[in-house]
């Protein structure tokens, strides 16, 4: 668990709790594949069902499912690792944006993706790893199954 300091109007230092949400899941694509699902918003939205945007360079803003999620580019390296400064409109007042750190392994004929989603509040932290498990990694799948079925 990761902890962070923030000054409270008292001046005195407040714990901001935060947890580590770890998932690993298999996607039946290449890893250049996935990598574009997620950093192409035309594709993104195709998986999600809702509206994504993202400028695919280091610094460029990304948003997803409506506007819900918001964030930005921190490194990119193709077919290989996304990480981004991420937040959504659910996020608690005076908690900094979090980290997601996607990585794409070639396994098998699939892609073994691994999340590290790091500074999570920890009010938030259960629904959340709920939320990747049923709005992304079940539409990922699925958009690929129906892809390579047609």
């Amino acid at each position: 668990m990761e902890k962070k300091i923030m000054q409270t109007s008292s001046s005195r230092p407040k714990q901001l709790k935060t947890k580590v949400i770890t998932q690993k899941v298999t996607i039946p694509a290449t890893p250049a594949e996935v990598y574009d699902a997620f950093i192409d918003p035309r594709k993104h939205s195709a998986f999600t069902g809702g509206k994504a945007t993202c400028d695919p360079k280091v610094g460029g803003k990304i948003s997803a499912w409506d506007g819900y999620i918001t964030g930005n580019n921190l490194k990119l390296i193709e077919g290989k690792r996304i990480v981004q400064e991420w937040s959504t409109t659910d996020w608690i007042d005076g908690y900094p944006p979090s980290k997601l750190d996607l990585t794409f392994t070639k396994k098998g004929s699939g892609t073994e993706l691994k999340m590290v989603h790091s500074g999570v509040p920890a009010t938030l932290a259960a629904s959340f790893a709920d939320g990747w498990k049923e709005h992304y990694w079940t539409h990922l799948k699925n958009y690929f199954r129906e892809k390579r079925a047609k």
